[in-house]
This record gives structure tokens, C-alpha cells and sequence, in this order.
């Protein structure tokens, strides 16, 4: 297979806009609560940390793409729920994998980050404008 020519990596692919619109942290972390209905407000007391537009803006569009869906509840007071749909649900067992691979391999990550983070502080300190050649 030529590689030029593979979908995937072209600029026209809709796989891009499709995969940032489905894979970004919050789209992937709604998608994990909603392992059952929920309110607006349960998926946002779940999601420490995300916003209300943030999250009403996730939830419209992963309804846009079919992942979710929408339902008004009507009764003494009205309410929104969402629900996986049969697509939506297709994605449980990749974005749990990908979160158990995230918590095993988190602390060799973290430490990956801290030795490269204290390399970089070095070179930093170390580099000046009167030199803008990286120490070795």
C-alpha cells in the first residue's frame, strides 16, 4: 500500500474532523459517564472541572454525530437527559482501553514529563540572548 495515497493522512480526510470532534478530552470523558442516562447536571457533577458551555457545547456535538442522544423529560419540573445511541455505545470498549492504558501507564508518563521538564528548565537557564546557542 502507498502510504501517499492512504485517506487517512490527507487533509480532505472527514476522519479528521470526525476524530477531533470525538476524541477530544471532554467528548471522550462524557462518553464514559454516559455508561447510563444521565441529566445535565449529574454528567456535569461527574466531569470535575468542565464548564457548563463547554459541556452543553461537547453534548450538542456529539449528538451531531450521532453518539448521544437528546431527551426532554417533562414533569413538575423539566429536564434534559442523554443517552449513548448503538454508535455511541461502539465506542466503550477503544475509549475504555485507552483509559486503562492512560492509568497504567500514568506514573511512568508523570516521570517522563519531570525528567524532560527539569532538562528543558536547565537549557533554559543556561540560554541567554547574547548566546543563542543551546548549551551542551
Amino acid at each position: 500500500m502507498n502510504l501517499d495515497l492512504d485517506p487517512v493522512y490527507r487533509a480532505d480526510c472527514p476522519s479528521r474532523a470526525i476524530l477531533d470532534q470525538i476524541a477530544d478530552k471532554w467528548s471522550m470523558l462524557v462518553l464514559i459517564v454516559l455508561h447510563e442516562p444521565r441529566r445535565f447536571n449529574a454528567i456535569k457533577r461527574r466531569l470535575e472541572g468542565i464548564t457548563q458551555r463547554v459541556l452543553t457545547q461537547t453534548l450538542r456535538k456529539l449528538e451531531r454525530n450521532g453518539m448521544v442522544t437528546r431527551t426532554v423529560i417533562d414533569g413538575k419540573t423539566l429536564g434534559v437527559e442523554y443517552a449513548l445511541t448503538p454508535l455511541g455505545k461502539s465506542l466503550k470498549l477503544p475509549f475504555n482501553a485507552l483509559y486503562d492504558w492512560t492509568v497504567e501507564n500514568m506514573e511512568s508518563i508523570q516521570a517522563c514529563q519531570s525528567r524532560y521538564d527539569e532538562c528543558d528548565d536547565v537549557i533554559g537557564s543556561n540560554f541567554t540572548k547574547e548566546s543563542p546557542v543551546t548549551p551542551k
